[in-house]
């Protein structure tokens, strides 16, 4: 299937040449724009707040970056979203030190998958039950609570809502693999 809504392609107007400068100046500086910020670059203000709360969770957060991956792994697994699995697969989970059987548990595993330690199966969990029902059990809260301060709750729980934002511009636009992407 081709894209449902074409990414953007250059030459870009000053404004949205810096916003996708900004979004790539991290670990995919090697590469051209991603096909998700020249997409969402169709609604300029837009893409200026996406690239806000995104650089906020990726690069600002409060969260170790195992644990943030492991929320973003799962998330978009859980949604289908194939092209962020995927360039998250390429891009940071090598860094992490994050396996081929890390990387399938998170795509098709159940939280008590062996590649899972017991926190990255906690917020397996966590993704899990945010996705399926928008909320969590008692007993899911009360492992977080045990485990977090109260800025990584709040963290964890918006990194999980922003990728399903992500996850859904993936989807409903049907963006198209990167070529350098991992495939589940």
């Amino acid at each position: 299937m081709s894209a449902r809504l074409a990414p953007l392609a250059p030459p870009y107007d000053d404004p949205t040449a810096d916003a996708l400068a900004r979004l790539m100046g991290g670990a995919g500086a090697d590469h051209e724009p991603l096909a998700l910020f020249r997409t969402l670059a169709h609604h300029g203000a837009l893409l200026d707040r996406f690239r806000q709360v995104g650089s906020t969770l990726l690069s600002f957060g409060h969260l170790g970056s195992a644990e943030r991956e492991t929320v973003i792994h799962r998330t978009t697994a859980r949604c289908g979203a194939a092209y962020e699995w995927g360039v998250h697969a390429a891009l940071f989970a090598p860094a992490l030190g994050r396996d081929d059987a890390w990387l399938t548990a998170t795509w098709s595993g159940a939280a008590d998958d062996p590649a899972f330690g017991e926190r990255d199966a906690l917020l397996v969990v966590m993704c899990d039950e945010l996705h399926d029902d928008g909320t969590l059990t008692d007993a899911t809260w009360s492992a977080l609570r045990a485990r977090y301060a109260d800025d990584e709750l709040v963290e964890l729980v918006c990194l999980a809502g922003f990728y399903h934002l992500v996850s859904f511009l993936c989807g409903a636009f049907a963006i198209e693999p990167e070529a350098w992407a991992r495939t589940p």
